[in-house]
């Protein structure tokens, strides 16, 4: 950073407390794919809904990089946390480990997009000249406020390849995971998606969307100002349903459906099933610059393969439509892969207080790297596509 802009690092406990557009400018910047999860307004909503507060765990901690005329260079979306929940990259293990030696892991700060496994960049700069040296400044300075709080660790995660490489050269450990991802080879139809697939995952993925409506089921996929109130009521039970079912306490309080239905509708997918009148199941998607992120899901009635038709097909139909690049359908999930979704490995960087710590932690890491590329793999040898089609993929994803 050149010494002449004085460059000044600042935390806020508030998004209120930034200006919505210089934050965009950082996290969103003209000319590059937008991420709708890095946004003020997506961010502003977790805090101001009560989703992501000190009280859950999730203190505010955003990191400011400014100017001497508090220019906003940089920033970096940051949470004081007392557990690990919510964060889809699992370190229980290593807060148990720390806490049987006798320290204490917990508080840590994170640096992530709340209750949201979907990657994009969390070194937000301008894409200026001074990019690096920015993000270099960010990730330096976050260390500085680890160090003062006297956290344990610090962790950046679903970050692109490009900034953990970054971190990487900084010192900060490397971890990996797969997801999978479904992309668009520039199909004009799902027609032209199921073409490319072997013949008998093709036959597959027909009969279940046959099955999956055959009980007089109707879908809806609604955006901007199509989406209501009422609409948010319904699919906030479906979320309730999923989360009491799944993890015990739902993550996202009903205000937030709203408070993002209201700021930023046009990068809301709604995909609702409906039967005999009222509906019966739906699935929340994000849109992007260049991709679809499926997130929630929920249903009240069981009919087969509506998981699939509602979260999955629907999804890659939309994208098609939009010219979107890819479908990031969240964490986990190896039936994906039948259906069009290839293993993508994801990326997160660690910084560790604890010097004997640091190191038990990066042999681990070492190991689990090697276990995950050996999944990946794995798995693409199971690929659904055609071998010809299945190959060029594969040049894609490594």
């Amino acid at each position: 950073m050149d010494d002449k802009e004085q460059a000044i690092l600042r935390v806020i406990h508030d998004l209120s407390e930034i200006d919505a557009e210089a934050w965009d400018a950082c996290a969103n910047p003209a000319g590059e794919p937008s991420n709708p999860f890095l946004s003020h307004a997506f961010l502003h909503a977790l805090e101001e809904s009560g989703s992501a507060t000190r009280e859950t765990g999730w203190m505010p901690y955003h990191l400011l990089l400014e100017d001497g005329d508090e220019k906003l260079l940089g920033c970096m979306p940051m949470y004081l946390k007392s557990h690990s929940r919510g964060e889809y990259v699992f370190d229980y293990g290593w807060a148990d480990a720390l806490e049987r030696a006798g320290g204490q892991y917990y508080p840590k700060l994170q640096v992530s997009v709340p209750f949201t496994p979907a990657t994009g960049p969390r070194l937000l700069t301008p894409s200026d000249e001074k990019r690096a040296d920015s993000e270099t400044a960010l990730a330096a300075g976050a260390v500085e406020v680890a160090r003062r709080l006297g956290v344990s660790s610090l962790h950046l995660t679903f970050l692109p390849d490009r900034q953990s490489r970054h971190l990487t050269e900084m010192g900060f450990l490397q971890r990996t995971d797969q997801q999978f991802h479904w992309h668009n080879d520039s199909y004009e139809t799902f027609d032209d998606f199921l073409k490319s697939l072997a013949s008998r995952k093709r036959k597959m993925i027909r009969r279940e969307r046959e099955r999956a409506v055959e009980n007089g089921v109707t879908i809806e996929c609604l955006t901007g100002n199509d989406i209501t109130e009422d609409h948010w009521d319904t699919f906030f039970n479906f979320y309730l349903d999923t989360g009491n079912r799944k993890w015990g306490s739902p993550y996202l309080t009903r205000l937030f459906f709203s408070l993002v239905g209201e700021r930023m509708p046009e990068q809301v997918l709604l995909v609702m099933a409906r039967r005999q009148g009222r509906y019966i199941a739906g699935a929340i998607n994000f849109i992007g610059g260049d991709a679809l992120y499926g997130r929630n899901w929920g249903a009240i009635e069981h009919h087969p393969f509506l998981h699939f038709e509602v979260c999955y097909y629907q999804a890659i139909e939309f994208a098609i439509s939009r010219g979107l690049a890819r479908v990031e359908a969240g964490a986990q999930g190896e039936h994906k892969l039948a259906r069009g979704y290839l293993p993508a490995k994801t990326y997160s960087a660690h910084w560790l207080a604890n010097e004997s710590f640091h190191t038990a932690v990066e042999q681990y890491l070492e190991r689990e790297r090697a276990h995950v590329d050996h999944d990946i793999a794995l798995l693409s040898e199971y690929s659904p596509f055609r071998h010809d089609t299945a190959a060029q993929h594969q040049e894609e994803e490594f």
